[in-house]
């Protein structure tokens, strides 16, 4: 009975998701006239503004935190899955989803900006599900919303970050079945557990120092391994496009073809749409809520553009033949031994300690985020001290999880978010896409911009933007 269930939540990851995710991005793209694009400049320059109240959280911070979700294990497992089970061509599918999903990440955050919440202390939190119950006004679908996103990222994404990450040392003579993975889950839950005892602050610490230095190094790592294979860059490159359009590689076995898969692995690595940068995202002391939209956006560039496609190019440019049975750590680990040596698996190892380190954090601090929800305020130290455990339990467990568990189990809490979050965003943007059009104006006219929510649209009370 569990069984069946579980195939069938499983068969809604595939077109159900697919048609959603899509024709949500493309909405948002056509309404925003392609934000992601004509904006990026801009997106580059607002990320480095600091808020005018130290203690709060900059754009900066808030795109950190977000990345640091966004940015982790699926970066270089996810990717080897779909390189390995639908093709080289999976790769373009995901640069594709990132471009069109970009719109969807300015929309969502946007309009968590425009309706996040007031602490006493003047910081500020917020999310889908606070604009779920603002702007929709059903109190019910935020609270659904903010129980599948501690679903999602507390049980399905940390879970699944553990498995990948003991998985990367499977490869190394000390690594023994049934024992090495429960050392590994272990250590990552205790480290886990004293990042996130120091609150906020210390994880807002955290992520912006590793994550852009693991980034920097990632892509230093790629474009060495691009020099060292350059003899085999046309034919790969040619071998992505050539699997992208092969239509039995696109239609054949459709749940694992390559433009599934592709999508799949790309809305996994990105998030855009799936309603959890918000919760980063409301958190940005800004002087326009377009600010931390522009900002959201650039992270899907970063997750995508640039994280996973080192990844891909490391791997496709080896000339190391991907097979479904090396799919994830084992063909990214030959890849990169082929091409480095023995060096290669060790940073493949080390690059998955940071990046699924900084993926638990990220992701806990959404858990909290919606905690804060449901509690109607903050929960006291008691509260989080327990959730904080529960997640330590889940990260050790994760650890010891078969592939295709870990992987389902993921697949299917994104869909919950994605299926509640793309719809909603529809409904109500037309409020991000009037703060879009101040926002330019403001711009044009030379102006710092800023916002007034009553004046452009807004019918609801806000504590910010009076």
């Amino acid at each position: 009975m569990l069984e069946t269930i579980y195939n069938f939540l499983l068969s809604l990851t595939n077109l159900p998701l697919a048609i959603v995710l899509l024709c949500g991005a493309l909405y948002f793209m056509i309404r925003t006239k392609f934000v992601q694009g004509r904006l990026l400049k801009e997106s580059i320059r607002v990320v480095m503004e600091k808020p005018k109240n130290r203690e709060s959280i900059s754009s900066f911070g808030a795109l950190m935190i977000s990345t640091a979700s966004r940015v982790g294990t699926g970066n270089i497992i996810g990717v080897s899955v779909a390189i390995c089970v639908g093709g080289p061509g999976a790769v373009f599918w995901m640069w594709l989803i990132a471009l069109i999903t970009g719109a969807s990440a300015f929309v969502e955050s946007t309009l968590a900006q425009i309706y996040k919440r007031k602490n006493p202390d003047g910081s500020s939190y917020g999310g889908p599900s606070f604009y779920i119950e603002t702007a929709c006004k059903s109190k019910f679908l935020a609270i659904v919303f903010a129980i599948a996103l501690i679903f999602t990222y507390g049980v399905g994404y940390n879970m699944l970050a553990s498995y990948n990450l003991q998985s990367a040392f499977e490869v190394f003579d000390f690594y023994k079945p049934g024992v090495t993975c429960w050392v590994f889950g272990g250590v990552v839950a205790i480290l886990f557990l004293f990042a996130m005892m120091g609150g906020n602050k210390r994880l807002v610490k955290t992520t912006g120092t590793l994550v852009p230095v693991m980034g920097v190094i990632y892509i230093g790592f790629a474009l060495i391994a691009l020099c060292i294979n350059y003899s085999n860059i046309p034919e790969m490159f040619g071998l992505i496009f050539r699997s992208a359009f092969d239509f039995e590689a696109i239609f054949g076995g459709f749940a694992g073809s390559v433009l599934i898969l592709g999508m799949k692995r790309g809305l996994y690595s990105n998030e855009a749409g799936i309603g959890s940068a918000p919760n980063a995202a409301a958190a940005a002391d800004v002087s326009h809520p377009v600010k931390q939209g522009l900002v959201q956006m650039l992270s899907v560039f970063i997750d995508t553009n640039l994280i996973c496609t080192a990844t891909a190019l490391m791997c496709l440019s080896s000339g190391i033949v991907p097979t479904a049975n090396a799919a994830g750590a084992p063909y990214v680990q030959a890849a990169l031994q082929s091409t480095f040596g023995m060096i290669g698996p060790y940073f493949i190892a080390a690059a998955m300690i940071l990046f699924a380190f900084t993926t638990l954090l990220g992701n806990f601090y959404y858990v909290e985020n919606s905690l804060s929800y449901i509690f109607g305020r903050r929960p006291g130290k008691a509260v989080l001290d327990f959730s904080r455990m529960i997640g330590a339990l889940l990260i050790l467990f994760g650890a010891a999880l078969q592939i295709d568990l870990a992987w389902g189990i993921a697949d299917i809490a994104q869909c919950i978010l994605a299926f509640i979050n793309i719809p909603v965003c529809i409904i109500i943007g037309g409020v991000a896409y009037r703060a879009l059009q101040n926002y330019v104006a403001q711009r044009k006219a030379g102006k710092d911009p800023t916002y007034i929510a009553s004046e452009n649209g807004v019918k609801e009370d806000t504590d910010f933007w009076k």
